[in-house]
């Protein structure tokens, strides 16, 4: 029996059509590079996509823009809310800070609040002497009430009237627009009780006088009691001869 020849292996070889037919040495070469380079290609898209998520898990995501926060319309004054210095009671039938409603925490040095400005020239003078020296004792005065408009007395003595009862024993606290020294701008109610404290001692001096025994906040000029001392307090308004105008 005749031996058959094993015809080597090579790179390649010719075929009958003139063509080089690779041999497996080299395609296995080739589907190795393939694969490499799909590898790579992954490696590299999979390395630029999830860059967001790199972030730190304690950083906040940023919002996103709302298309109604930027379409929405700016408040109008009617509906933007009311400054920090608006008066108390401000609006309260109509009334407003030129009716004499004082803000809080005002002073006697306020001269844009029409409660202080308003007051006589004489007593702001008195009050302003009376509170730099306090103030250097450690007490403060503030204002809770000073000049008022009639419309503003007028409201005062109809609440009092509904709270006490009567026009008589709403007189002993509140007067008439036509009689009251506010209205006039004679007169100013004090506190807290720490000034009023410091007054009924050293107001005299000043000519700063408490008038009625049951409103220890309301001082009056009397110039006279820097000499000879406050006169005697009437025990209410209604006994004042000047409420019976």
């Amino acid at each position: 029996m005749a031996r058959t020849r094993t015809a080597p292996r090579g790179p390649a070889r010719p075929t009958g059509s003139g063509r080089t037919v690779p041999g497996p040495a080299a395609v296995g070469l080739v589907a190795l590079v393939l694969v490499t380079a799909l590898a790579v290609a992954a490696a590299v898209h999979g390395f630029r996509e999830p860059r967001a998520s790199l972030r730190s898990s304690s950083e906040p995501a940023l919002p996103s823009a709302s298309p109604s926060a930027s379409s929405s319309p700016a408040p109008s004054p009617s509906t933007a809310a009311e400054p920090p210095d608006t008066p108390r009671g401000d609006g309260r039938d109509g009334l407003r800070a030129a009716d004499g409603l004082v803000p809080a925490g005002t002073t006697v040095f306020d001269d844009g609040v029409p409660a202080v400005s308003g007051l006589d020239p004489e007593l702001l003078e008195a009050l302003r002497r009376a509170t730099a020296d306090a103030a250097d004792a450690g007490v403060v005065f503030h204002v809770n009430s000073g000049w008022r408009s009639p419309a503003y007395q007028d409201l005062l003595l109809r609440e009092a009237v509904a709270e006490h009862g009567s026009e008589e024993e709403a007189a002993r606290w509140v007067a008439t627009s036509a009689t009251s020294p506010h209205v006039a701008g004679e007169a100013v109610d004090l506190g807290p009780s720490a000034a009023t404290a410091w007054l009924s001692e050293h107001g005299a001096g000043y000519g700063l006088c408490q008038v009625y025994r049951n409103e220890p906040w309301h001082y009056e000029l009397r110039p006279e009691a820097a000499d000879r001392g406050c006169p005697d307090m009437y025990a209410d308004p209604a006994q004042d001869p000047r409420m019976q105008r």
